[in-house]
């Protein structure tokens, strides 16, 4: 039987037709439509066949003994399945039949974790999966694929795929599978589409509660939708009694955007709505105001805090040691750093990383590596971003050996070393001919567990190929590339073919076109068009292409 709806949603309902007041049809059919799945994406029941594999799925079988780990080898290569068959009219369950003996529940969520941005094949994937008497899903195993959807975007399957959940009842629906899709939606900027899955988790036999209002407010502040949260929460907050920490999460939304009047507003009402100004609501309102340059009035609040009964903390101080790095003040971040040590008071490794970015940027490059030190003293472990900090500056100096040195140090600190890591040293190594070191770094990459990836491939045939003599080495990276089944960037085929062309080596080009095209990947295959010159082929050019992570 269908659940009343609660105060919460009844609010919710008001909210939307508020929105669309205009229309004259009857009160019923207008509810009726102001809920449909957002972005109006109409269910269909197309994978309605598997409706039997959904049913037959046992929830016992998600307290079975987990068997040995699949093998690695296994893992990578049906995730290289998945990528290479991601288009619809790729035939992806002809490349995974031979897989069938060997599926597992280990397997299948290993699989699912590699492939978070392969929402559609990761469906297909997982459809075709249920159908084999080795899969047997658990709750971590439908969780897993609606964060996948979700964070691709793949709505209207996401929908589809919860109301097969909710039909067949094979997995409990609960209100972390729809903070997921708050999430997904506020980075897809479709904040009116977060707040109407808030409104269906009702219809889910789900009953909305503060932690889901936090979760939502959360989600839409974290991507700037702070008007469309404050809209939401102004609704809201008329029926169910609003804690602290929604004004919290509001204040450090408006901070974010450079509101702090908002978010004082907010900090003034707390009390007038019988809430408790804890020390949460004291940190959010600094961190707002010092955001928005108000810094005087941010010190004010501070020494109010003691009036009240409230004790700074770690994040407090932390709050006006940002400030200062923001200001680039560094003899009041030290001053405020000074008096957290008087205190025993530790900050984070983030507010750390930011003294120490600063340090960098100012060339004290003794005072950041005496604050390292300073961090392992005090157990707030440095991370990847805290040697990349200093990392950064070595190689922009191009300081060989003090960069190779920062990577001998986080072996030292067991910190594994990340994309950027390696794209900076490569990059720079190349840059002032240090080709004997290029070698070692990357042999160690393998040793350390990391394999690269197309933004470093990209590092090194783009550097090696404005090298002299160095082209054939930039085409041996390249094709490591391609058997790796790793798809390389489109500006990276283009670079390498125009190089190619200009020496007079335009027969290596249809050699590599050659090669692409016997690829196991779609994508590479489709490559090969531009290597051949083929211009038509520019239209796939991919996302990767126009981000920052080739790091080039």
């Amino acid at each position: 039987m269908m659940r009343p709806p609660s105060s919460l949603t009844k609010s919710l309902l008001h909210f939307f037709e508020s929105l669309h007041s205009h229309l004259s049809y009857p009160i019923k059919s207008q509810i009726l439509s102001l809920f449909p799945p957002p972005s109006s994406h109409i269910i269909t029941h197309q994978h309605h066949h598997y409706c039997r594999s959904f049913s037959s799925q046992i929830l016992s079988a998600q307290t079975l003994d987990p068997g040995p780990p699949p093998p690695r080898e296994l893992v990578n290569e049906l995730s290289r399945i998945l990528s290479d068959f991601r288009n619809p009219h790729h035939d992806l369950e002809s490349a995974l039949h031979s897989f069938s003996p060997q599926i597992s529940t280990d397997l299948v969520e290993q699989v699912l974790k590699r492939c978070k941005n392969l929402g559609f094949s990761a469906h297909r994937f997982f459809l075709w999966a249920l159908r084999l008497p080795g899969f047997m899903p658990r709750k971590e195993s439908y969780h897993m694929l609606v964060e996948i959807l979700g964070s691709s975007r793949q709505f209207p399957l996401l929908w589809d795929f919860l109301v097969e959940m909710k039909e067949t009842r094979c997995c409990q629906m609960c209100s972390e599978m729809f903070w997921v899709i708050f999430r997904a939606y506020s980075r897809a900027n479709l904040p009116a589409d977060a707040i109407r899955a808030f409104a269906k988790m009702v219809d889910f036999g789900i009953e909305p509660g503060n932690d889901d209002v936090d979760q939502l407010l959360h989600a839409l502040c974290k991507r700037k939708h702070v008007r469309h949260a404050q809209d939401f929460f102004d609704r809201i907050k008329l029926e169910v009694a609003p804690s602290a920490k929604s004004y919290s999460i509001l204040m450090r939304g408006w901070g974010d955007i450079g509101e702090s009047g908002e978010a004082l507003k907010l900090f003034d009402e707390i009390p007038e709505r019988g809430c408790y100004v804890d020390l949460l609501a004291y940190n959010c309102i600094l961190q707002s105001l010092c955001k928005g340059g108000n810094v005087d009035e941010a010190y004010r609040r501070f020494r109010e805090m003691k009036s009240k009964g409230l004790e700074p903390d770690a994040f407090t101080y932390s709050i006006f040691i940002r400030a200062a790095c923001d200001a680039n003040d560094i003899h009041s971040c030290f001053r405020v750093l000074d008096r957290m040590r008087r205190y025993n008071l530790v900050p984070n490794v983030y507010t750390y990383n930011c003294i120490i970015k600063k340090l960098c940027e100012v060339d004290k490059m003794e005072e950041a590596y005496l604050l390292l030190d300073e961090m392992i003293e005090r157990g707030a472990k440095p991370d990847v971003w805290s040697y990349n900090a200093i990392l950064a500056f070595h190689c922009d100096h191009n300081e060989v050996n003090r960069a190779l040195r920062v990577i001998s140090r986080m072996d030292q600190d067991s910190c594994l070393p990340d994309r950027h890591t390696y794209n900076m040293v490569l990059k720079m190594l190349i840059r002032v001919g240090r080709f004997d070191r290029v070698s070692k770094v990357w042999e160690g990459m393998e040793e350390r567990g990391f394999y690269p990836s197309v933004s470093t491939y990209a590092v090194m045939v783009h550097g090696l190929c404005k090298k002299k003599g160095k082209l054939e080495d930039a085409c041996r990276y390249f094709e490591t590339m391609i058997d790796e089944g790793i798809p390389p960037y489109f500006s990276t085929c283009e670079l390498l073919r125009n190089r190619l062309i200009g020496l007079g080596f335009s027969e290596q080009t249809q050699i590599l076109a050659d090669k692409m095209e016997r690829s196991t990947s779609c994508s590479i295959q489709e490559l090969a068009n531009i290597m051949r010159g083929d211009r038509v082929g520019a239209g796939l050019k991919r996302e990767e292409d126009s981000s920052d992570e080739s790091d080039e």
